[in-house]
């Protein structure tokens, strides 16, 4: 399994905005890419402008293949609420008990 990070800067007391509108309008276009498992979105309880997004992937290629063909899209559904430019990291994910994935055995 693979996972895409997506460390997001919202403009001032934007965080709950853009949280929304990531379920709202960019899982309905995740939920249609093959190999997409599952998004989690974390909202920072000290910082009002930090937002980082998960999206769970079955095989890093599935998640290129999102990144190619409909990144450009969510990013502009997302643009008018951020301050600074998304920044991607991206992991295997080496352990994760939701997904039932142990050390080792991850795609």
């Amino acid at each position: 399994m693979f996972t895409r990070l997506v460390e997001l800067t919202t403009k001032p007391g934007k965080n709950k905005q853009l949280s929304d509108t990531i379920n709202e309008k960019v899982l309905p276009i995740l939920k249609k890419q093959k190999g997409f498992v599952d998004e989690t979105v974390l909202v920072s309880d000290e910082e009002d402008n930090r937002v980082l997004s998960l999206s769970f992937w079955n095989t890093k290629e599935d998640a290129e293949q999102y990144h190619r063909a409909e990144y450009q899209k969510v990013h502009e559904v997302v643009r008018p609420l951020l301050e600074a430019e998304p920044r991607i990291r991206t992991f295997d994910v080496h352990t994760s008990t939701t997904h039932r994935i142990a050390a080792g055995k991850a795609a």
